[in-house]
């Protein structure tokens, strides 16, 4: 019988936009590799057939995002207990912080000695500058299930930092990675052609400053900031027909953004595309793009930006800090600073041609260290590390464990 993997996650796009790599260097590697998550959700995203074409074996569970529906996330720590007695895992990394919590909970709860825990926090709910209930109620519940983590895998020095005083369980190890890695050949700088192409195809005028603005459309993501942005755009600047947004996610705030963009009279500048697969045509041709996250652990839709030599206009977050550097590969302020942001639009609008060609190679720059190579290099390691536990844990069970022989 093959070694056996449980990736798990909340929602099921989480697999296909943040870890096929994963998937691949575990296949690779000889594992049959299963994905739990709510595959119902999001609505406008099936990545299922694809997974199922890569081989994956998919098990929908009742998980939910937040922490407080209690009943749903019972539910589901009771399914994944019932995945890992059926295929007795060898590995179970969990992502999200739901999926990290129930999942270092059924590892626990299961018994199984020789199943590895790893947890990739994508970003601790107890950042810097957090409200009060979340340094205090969040740290305390990762300071707990850190003992029952085999190897804690974070994305950005804050975290790292906290992550580091953390007791693990016996033997086990902290990791940083510069996120889930780019794909540099994807997102590189479209000639003169191709961006014209695309933005014709969007109707966006070649004098048109163009603005983008990638992100599911939820409050955190905080895309109203914009819209206040904008405002001060159009009434303090001549030529502010000139302007254009394009915002590409979907979510449960579409309703209220799109009700917003016609109650301030923004309908001809602002646009809402939806989930867009192919978000680095849309990015490419951009003049800026714009990051207004409260919280991010790294934010990839800025570095997709920035490695395409798309200037960003960013909150100041402990995912920022890892890259955005003011007035080098953007501007970066606090994100309620509406006018922050609109000052950093109209900067840019107004900046020459040599400033800007300067600004583009300096944001490309900065993008080079956050490639996927490096994330892959890391995780590679990771991987080889566990299944070399994996390996002896097989070939040390007694004979008269009936697994055993089911393995053999």
């Amino acid at each position: 019988m093959k070694k056996q993997v449980l990736i798990l996650t909340t929602t099921h796009d989480f697999l296909g936009k943040f870890e096929m790599e994963n998937v691949k260097l575990l296949q690779r590697m000889g594992y049959v590799v299963h994905y739990a998550a709510r595959m119902e959700e999001p609505h406008y995203i099936s990545d299922r057939e694809r997974l199922e074409r890569m081989g994956v074996q998919i098990h929908s569970i009742e998980i939910a995002r937040s922490p407080y529906v209690l009943r749903d996330n019972q539910k589901a720590l009771k399914q994944i207990l019932k995945l890992i007695k059926l295929y007795h895992f060898d590995i179970l990394h969990c992502h999200t912080p739901v999926g990290g919590v129930l999942g270092r909970l059924a590892g626990k709860l299961s018994g199984d000695k020789n199943l590895t825990v790893i947890y990739t926090a994508h970003g601790f709910h107890f950042y810097k500058q957090a409200p009060l209930w979340n340094r205090l109620v969040y740290y305390g519940i990762e300071k707990r299930l850190a003992r029952f983590t085999d190897i804690l895998i974070v994305i950005n020095e804050e975290d790292y930092r906290h992550a580091k005083r953390f007791h693990l369980k016996k033997g086990g190890k902290v990791y940083k990675i510069p996120g889930i890695g780019l794909d540099r050949k994807r997102f590189r700088p479209l000639s003169q052609n191709a961006r014209k192409a695309f933005r014709k195809k969007l109707g966006i005028q070649e004098e048109d400053f163009f603005l983008v603005s990638v992100g599911e459309l939820n409050e955190n993501k905080n895309h109203r900031i914009l819209l206040k942005a904008f405002q001060i755009v159009k009434e303090n600047y001549p030529d502010a027909g000139n302007f254009r947004l394009g915002i590409c996610g979907d979510g449960f705030l579409r309703r209220e953004l799109e009700r917003q963009i016609q109650e301030l009279g923004l309908d001809e500048m602002v646009s809402i595309y939806g989930y867009c697969p192919k978000v680095w045509e849309i990015l490419g041709c951009a003049d800026a793009s714009l990051f207004p996250s409260k919280r991010e652990g790294l934010g990839m839709a800025a570095l997709e930006s920035l490695a395409m030599g798309i200037p960003v206009i960013a909150s100041d977050n402990r995912g920022t800090r890892e890259y955005m550097e003011h007035k080098k590969n953007g501007f970066v302020c606090h994100y309620e600073d509406a006018g922050g942001f609109a000052k950093g639009i109209l900067t840019l609008k107004e900046m020459s041609k040599r400033k800007r060609e300067q600004m583009s190679r300096y944001c490309i720059a900065s993008a080079e260290p956050f490639d996927k190579k490096y994330a892959n290099a890391v995780m590679k390691r990771i991987y080889l590390e566990v299944n070399q536990k994996v390996e002896r844990n097989f070939y040390e069970k007694p004979c008269e464990n009936q697994y055993y022989y089911e393995r053999v």
